[in-house]
Parts: C-alpha cells; structure tokens; sequence
C-alpha cells in the first residue's frame, strides 16, 4: 500500500501504478470501453478542478468533448468512487445561490500523483495545498459524522460553507481551515444566520480546540467526531 512505503518516492510509484491498473484493467473488467488514455486525461483535470464547483462547459472545451460527454465522465468516476460530486444546499433566502456541485478527487494520495505531488515539500509548495486540506478534510469529516445528508453552500455575493450537513433534525456547518489559528469571517456570520445552524465547526490541522463565537467552535480534524 502507498502508506506503508519506506519512502516518499516509493509511495508515488505505487500510486501511479495504481493509477494505471485502474483504469487499464478494472474499470474495462466493470464493462466501461472508453479509452484508459482518455478518462486518464479527464481524471488529471479533475485533478486540477479538485474543490471547485462544476462548471461542464468549461472542461468539455478544455478536453475538445461536449457536455453531455464530460457529465458521462464525472458520473462514471463518481459511480466508481474515485470522484465526489458534493450537492449545492439552495433555500428561498431571497439571495442568488449556487446550484452546481463542488467536485473533489476523494482520496488525497491519488489527487497529489494526479497533480505530480511527490513529497510533503512538494505540497506546502503547490497552488492546490488548500483545495487539498479541504477535500481531505471533507472526506474525514463526511467518514466521521456519518451525516443523513451533506451539502455545500454559496451565494454569488461571496458567502460559503464548505458543509451543511444534516443529522437526526440538526444543521451543521463545516468550514475547513488550513490555518494555525482560524479566525472568524464574515462569510461564516452570515452562513449561522441565513441558514440557521445549530453549530458550526471549524475544523484545522492544529491541535487546540477553542471557542469563535456562539455555537461556533475551532476543533483539530482529529477530534471532529466527537465534537459533534
């Protein structure tokens, strides 16, 4: 396994390998026909697309695919749990919302050989760092809390929560932080207000977990399911 390798450049071999079984032997054995070359290619840029929200148009023309063709493609990779397709939460708040899903790339090792991540320096270094906190965090988050639900939220004036998760009749956010400290902002004012949340958790690589404002709580990632 990739986490078990003695060194860092063990664990990238492993994982591109990894990579290139998938989808030349087990996707072609689940029955999919399209070309490995192909879905490689689409699954590198969603490699680059990792914790945005889904815009067809956009990959389509970057791939030369229509749209149709490209929704096949993140389904396919959705169906087969390599890809997220996170919902847009929406209510009449009498604000403009977002209604496209987030995509992210569901296991961290496999987003950084897609993006050519090599080692820990390699990350702290690369554009994408922070989509990658968040996507992993987002997977830990959804593995730990086990919600009825999970959403995320944005309104085109700038507000966002990176999850609105539901569970036994609760709403709780999740911001997902790649800070020492994470102050509050703004956005996640206005996300306990306009979507009446009954917590909000901020969760961070740190290790102390402190209080924002009112129901609104700093927590280590690690500490998360019991936090809620």
């Amino acid at each position: 396994m990739s986490y078990t390798a003695r060194t860092e450049t063990a664990s990238l071999v492993w994982r591109r390998q990894f990579l290139q079984s998938f989808l030349e032997r087990d996707l072609p054995q689940l029955g999919v026909t399209i070309p490995a070359v192909t879905l490689r290619r689409f699954w590198s840029m969603m490699a680059h697309y990792h914790g945005q929200i889904w815009n067809a148009a956009e990959l389509a023309r970057a791939l030369a695919i229509n749209e149709s063709t490209v929704r096949r493609y993140l389904d396919l990779m959705t169906g087969v749990f390599m890809i997220r397709q996170l919902p847009a939460w929406h209510e009449n708040l009498g604000k403009r919302q977002v209604k496209a899903p987030k995509v992210y790339v569901r296991d961290s090792g496999l987003l950084h050989a897609l993006l050519g991540i090599g080692s820990r320096r390699d990350l702290e270094h690369h554009p994408k760092v922070g989509a990658s906190w968040e996507g992993y965090a987002v997977e830990e988050a959804l593995k730990a809390l086990q919600p009825d639900d999970a959403y995320y939220w944005a309104t085109y004036n700038g507000a966002e929560l990176d999850l609105l998760l539901f569970k036994k009749g609760r709403r709780i956010g999740v911001e997902c932080k790649r800070a020492d400290a994470p102050t509050l902002t703004p956005s996640m004012r206005v996300a306990m207000t306009d979507l009446k949340l009954d917590e909000l958790y901020v969760v961070y690589p740190g290790e102390k977990r402190y209080p924002l404002a009112d129901k609104v709580t700093v927590v280590p990632l690690a500490e998360f399911a019991g936090a809620v």
